[in-house]
């Protein structure tokens, strides 16, 4: 087995990592380079998107952070899963985001521009749907992808969630790609951070569990996971419950938003918090099982992984699935949207997506123009991404 690294030997590793990640195809990059999002976001002219009631919004919405989640009470839902560039801003965002999501997939898999434009198109009537009264609210039926992910996520047990993270059922985690050695100080920090009140309330928050269970850190490692995040701190902890249970945390750091925030937006100023609101607004499913703390001096978010908690996977889209697919994950952002406003406001909202759209042009002026310039964007960079990266592996090998 390769000597791992130690902590201090951490950040450039995974900075190389990252790299590679974002190397690997133009959807891969997409959803690593959030920050080019906003600077091409903030280098339009004014009014260029329509502008939104002041919400909280994703400000990461690609397909990958939207999954089955599961609730403290047994419930399963697919939600937004994904909250560190969350703030309180225009709504649009989310839309352009994961409409640049969905374009970038559908040219992964090969499917005819036509698709795309199929795909946008379906993509706002999902989102409308979610804003209608209760009496009105259409049922979406599920694509194939989401109803492979809902079913998946049904039946999953602890004994998935362990073999999937740790390779093995035994209570430990391997030190290994994923799961690298801890400091003395982090040990102690995480111990720490176990033994409080706030983490004993956040753990026996499922029902099936003793408000009086004595929390017992298992094990702990630094954990390589995610793409935007690596580089950050992030771990993983494996909590004794008493009785042979276990529970598995992820901590995770909460840096500074890249997303774009409304002027004088009321949020909190500690960036943990600031996340934490995010997602109790936008996935009350996630946010309730999420808890904002501090750990070696920086703010962090932390929550037990459930074994249902599941990313949407989508290799490859199908011609048949592809619009039914971003009307209904459209449809999935819409009700984290709508549940912020008032009736009269969501129908406002409504009405300002749709202005420069009709049946001979289905696709308002404002999203389709915004898709082809940040793929053009997204494009060229990517391919210099990658020709930057093949230099320094060239490099590497000869030194």
């Amino acid at each position: 087995m390769a000597t791992l690294p130690t902590p201090k030997q951490r950040r450039q590793l995974l900075l190389d990592r990252r790299e590679a990640k974002m190397a690997r195809s133009p959807h891969a990059y997409v959803r690593g380079n959030t920050a080019q999002y906003y600077e091409w976001l903030q280098a339009q002219p004014g009014h260029s998107l329509p502008e939104g009631p002041p919400i909280w919004i994703c400000g990461d919405c690609h397909l990958g952070n939207l999954g089955p989640l599961a609730g403290l009470d047994g419930s399963l839902e697919m939600q937004i899963r994904d909250f560190d560039q969350s703030v309180i801003g225009n709504p649009a965002h989310d839309l352009v985001r994961l409409a640049l999501s969905l374009a970038t997939a559908a040219r992964g898999s090969s499917l005819p521009g036509v698709v795309t434009a199929r795909m946008l198109q379906h993509m706002l009537d999902g989102y409308a749907f979610a804003f209608l009264p209760g009496e009105l609210q259409l049922v979406l039926p599920r694509p194939a992808v989401v109803k492979a992910a809902m079913r998946g996520a049904e039946q999953r047990s602890w004994k998935e969630l362990a073999t999937e993270r740790f390779l093995e059922t035994r209570p430990i985690i391997p030190m290994g790609r994923n799961f690298w050695p801890i400091s003395k100080e982090e040990k102690k920090a995480i111990a720490e951070l176990c033994d409080t009140s706030d983490m004993r309330s956040l753990v026996t928050r499922l029902k099936s569990r003793s408000k009086k269970a004595k929390l017992e850190v298992i094990d702990a490692a630094y954990w390589v996971k995610g793409c935007s995040s690596l580089g950050l701190l992030r771990y993983a902890v494996l909590l004794g419950l008493g009785d042979g249970e276990y529970c598995l945390i992820d901590i995770k750091e909460a840096v500074q938003a890249t997303s774009v925030h409304y002027p004088h937006a009321s949020m909190p100023r500690d960036n943990a918090k600031r996340v934490v609101a995010g997602a109790r607004h936008l996935s009350p499913a996630l946010g309730e099982r999420t808890l904002p703390q501090r750990f070696l001096g920086k703010g962090i978010f932390v929550r037990e992984l459930l074994p249902q908690d599941l990313k949407l996977e989508i290799d490859e889209l199908s011609v048949d699935d592809a619009a039914s697919t971003a009307s209904y994950l459209a449809y999935v952002v819409g009700c984290a949207h709508a549940r912020q406003m008032d009736w009269a406001t969501g129908m406002h909202w409504i009405k300002q997506l749709q202005m420069d759209r009709d049946a001979a042009d289905p696709i308002p002026g404002w999203l389709w123009h915004s898709v082809l310039q940040l793929i053009a964007s997204h494009e060229s960079s990517y391919l210099e991404h990658c020709r930057q990266y093949a230099l320094r592996l060239a490099r590497s090998e000869r030194g």
